[in-house]
């Protein structure tokens, strides 16, 4: 039977029925009937715009639901996603206002899953404590990794700025573009996302900081594409949107302090090197056992969820082998074991003050499992290289890159993997500035696939 056979007429009655579907590990499904959501998402635009839509409508397709299709409600930036099964309706409802606004929204419990494109603060980890430890992996769903692209009109020769330089503009104490370039002159016009957006939380966090305020001339906007379009047209216009809203606009270079300005592309996003990477979250109270919620979050985590990811525009977390470029940086004996090896589009990261992976980490073992599985990969090796932050000496620093290495090779043993001996280089390759609490990002593993039969990384790990 179809997963979504079990359509009521009225609130009052919760039904299950035995099926053999796509997504439900238990056989159930719990519906509510007519002019009731399965369920309610509430929170962030970035999300909400078009991957919170697109990945509602395709579950519902997943299981079987026919005619779906994305309605726009009269309140701006809220949609129902809306189908029919034997006749009776289907739906899921998402209001798109803000990250904050989806916390406030689980704990009034207007909503089953908070869409945030920032972590949750710890205000409102206390706030909703009645709900259980929302930093725990039940809690805590990241979905996707975005870039916050800093934009400029096409036709501006500024290609690339650094954090700090960024900060400035926004606050207003570079306000002509001829301070940026020789090329360039005229007042630069700000644009900016409002102050319920996860977008403008997380630029104020990697960019401004507590200390530096926005310009009180910067033009504030609800929706990542109508600020990029304005961009677009506006020959002196800066912006920031997320990747997927960058659309005719121009995106800048990034660099952090004493690291390489990147482009906000495919790798840079999805090891989250690139400067203004950031994750997209969903959250859900731990306790809840609804059967809908829980297999929608299993399917946004799965690879159909998470193709889904990558048409909209965002960065998917099903992993990508690539062949490593002549351009790399690093020292000459990490140069020498990768150079016929292929980097995995993720890094493994750790929370704060810990040697335990985070949540998007263990998520990562379980693809990374599933990923060595394929039949191109079955010929591959695993390498896993740690990176640090500076630390007292540079002893130090090597030794705990190595020993994040080997709690990502523990983790991996746990699922059946081995791996190479792992290799740590300490604070080399900063990808962030090593000051202040931006410094976590270098804390990180990097995966590599090495060919069989390459004898010479064998020697080279040995000799570490």
């Amino acid at each position: 039977m179809n997963a979504l056979r079990a359509l009521f007429f009225s609130f009052c009655f919760i039904v299950s029925c035995s099926f053999s579907p796509t997504l439900l590990a238990n056989d159930q499904w719990a519906a509510i009937g007519t002019g009731q959501p399965l369920f309610t998402m509430k929170g962030s635009n970035t999300i909400g715009a078009a991957l919170g839509p697109n990945l509602a409508k395709l579950y519902l397709e997943h299981n079987g639901v026919e005619n779906v299709r994305i309605l726009p409600s009269r309140v701006e930036n809220e949609y129902k996603i809306a189908g029919e099964l034997d006749g009776q309706e289907v739906f899921i409802d998402i209001a798109a206002h803000g990250s904050s606004t989806g916390f406030r929204a689980l704990h009034s419990d207007s909503a089953d899953i908070a869409m945030s494109s920032r972590p949750i603060k710890g205000k409102e980890v206390k706030k909703l404590i009645e709900l259980g430890d929302m930093l725990d992996l039940k809690a805590e769903h990241v979905i996707a990794i975005d870039g916050i692209a800093v934009l400029v009109n096409p036709d501006n020769p500024v290609e690339k700025l650094s954090v700090q330089q960024i900060a400035k503009v926004f606050s207003g104490e570079i306000n002509d573009w001829s301070q940026l370039s020789t090329q360039y002159s005229g007042p630069i016009n700000i644009y900016a996302r409002d102050n319920n957006s996860g977008t403008w939380d997380t630029f104020k966090n990697l960019v401004l900081g507590k200390k530096i305020p926005l310009s009180e001339s910067a033009k504030r906007f609800e929706s990542n594409d109508l600020l990029s379009d304005t961009v677009s047209s506006d020959p002196k216009g800066i912006g920031f949107v997320g990747l997927a809203s960058v659309r005719q606009a121009k995106p800048l270079s990034v660099s952090d302090d004493n690291t390489t300005a990147l482009q906000p592309l495919h790798m840079t996003v999805a090891t989250e090197d690139y400067p203004l990477a950031r994750r997209l979250h969903l959250y859900t109270a731990p306790s809840s056992n609804r059967e809908p919620v829980k297999d929608f979050l299993a399917f946004v985590h799965g690879r159909s969820g998470q193709e889904v990811v990558e048409q909209v525009g965002f960065i998917s977390q099903n992993p990508v082998a690539v062949q490593s470029q002549e351009n790399r940086e690093g020292p000459n004996e990490y140069l020498e074991m990768t150079r016929n090896g292929k980097r995995l589009s993720l890094n493994f990261r750790f929370k704060p003050s810990s040697a335990s992976l985070d949540n998007k980490a263990r998520q990562d073992i379980v693809r990374l499992s599933q990923f060595l599985q394929l039949e191109e990969n079955r010929n591959m090796r695993l390498l896993l290289i740690g990176f640090g932050d500076e630390k007292q000496s540079q002893s130090r620093s090597h030794i705990l890159s190595k020993l994040r290495a080997s709690a990502v090779k523990s983790a991996l043993r746990h699922e059946g993997i081995s791996t190479l001996p792992v290799a740590g280089f300490g604070a080399y390759k900063p990808v962030a500035t090593n000051s202040g609490s931006k410094r976590i990002k270098n804390r990180r593993v990097e995966v590599w696939l090495i060919p069989e039969g390459t004898d010479s990384i064998e020697l080279s790990l040995a000799q570490r």
